[in-house]
């Protein structure tokens, strides 16, 4: 494979992990935009779904419905997160609260392990056929899926912040609680609803990139991290901001591990914080002085 060849299929390698983190910074943006909670836990739905649809599939479920009766089912553990973990707590400060749900994060991670043991599990790819040929680079057709849904989530939560009453009330509730109070929204309502949100968000990521990366019980935490990462870069108020971190970071990622050294793959969205938090802690689109 020549040079340019070579630098187009780590582009598309970068574009499929920033779809990845994209997914993930999305559902990160949704629970903190409508709660104001940043929920570290959001990488334990991705595994969570992940590996509750393989086992579905595998007691011989079609593979639609796993997919339909895991996203279901996480998003209930994710309403059940809220109502036993966050809701008790909603009066604290926000540093309690992201430790709450760092203890939320290591409680699934366990569970995980218990339910499932180390050991990896697959799903099979959405459409049937080898990858596409492009350039002289190859393009897996899970890929396509995995772009696809992240451009569907994206368009979907713009539209339900931007132009729907509702998504006007969660903003809201964020903004000044108490006045939303008065004026009839239902802060604690909202909150449930985002974290079940959060919850279908997370596991459908974690059903897309299973037939690419596999599923263990530990997944969660590494793309949990990258995902806060790639909303931190775009800003945590802004769902672009969140899938344009998501490809930053994925691209940065795969060109380090490519040209340079692959032990640089995980140190790159550590380096890539601590440069946001020093240069532009708000994000790179929070100039447009508009959130979500």
């Amino acid at each position: 494979m020549d040079l340019s060849s070579q630098l187009l299929q780590l582009l598309f390698s970068g574009l499929t992990l920033g779809s990845i983190y994209s997914l993930i910074a999305l559902a990160l943006v949704t629970t903190f935009n409508i709660t104001g909670v940043l929920n570290l836990a959001q990488g334990e739905f991705v595994a969570l779904g992940a590996l509750l649809a393989a086992s579905l599939y595998t007691a011989g479920l079609p593979l639609a419905a796993a997919f339909l009766v895991s996203v279901a089912l996480i998003a209930a553990l994710g309403a059940l997160v809220e109502r036993a973990a966050i809701y008790p707590a909603r009066e604290s400060s926000a540093l309690t609260l992201i430790i709450i749900t760092v203890g939320l994060s290591i409680s699934l991670r366990g569970l995980a392990l218990l339910l499932w043991g180390t050991d990896p599990v697959s799903l099979p790819a959405f459409s049937s056929g080898g990858p596409l040929l492009v350039g002289g680079a190859s393009v897996n057709l899970q890929t396509l899926w995995i772009l696809g849904m992240a451009a569907f989530t994206m368009a979907v939560l713009n539209i339900f912040f931007e132009l729907t009453y509702t998504g006007k009330a969660v903003r809201a509730c964020v903004i000044n609680r108490t006045a939303a109070l008065l004026v009839g929204i239902n802060p604690g309502a909202m909150s449930l609803m985002a974290f079940a949100g959060s919850g279908a968000i997370g596991a459908a990521a974690g059903i897309f990139i299973t037939p690419v990366t596999l599923a263990t019980y530990d997944m969660g935490f590494m793309l949990g991290v990258k995902g806060f990462v790639a909303a931190a870069i775009g800003g945590m108020n802004n769902i672009r901001g969140a899938v344009l971190g998501g490809f930053i970071l994925g691209i940065l990622e795969v060109y380090s591990a490519g040209l340079v050294s692959s032990g640089l793959k995980d140190a790159v969205a550590l380096v890539v914080l601590l440069a946001m938090l020093m240069l532009r802690p708000e994000g790179l689109l929070a100039a447009s002085g508009r959130k979500v």
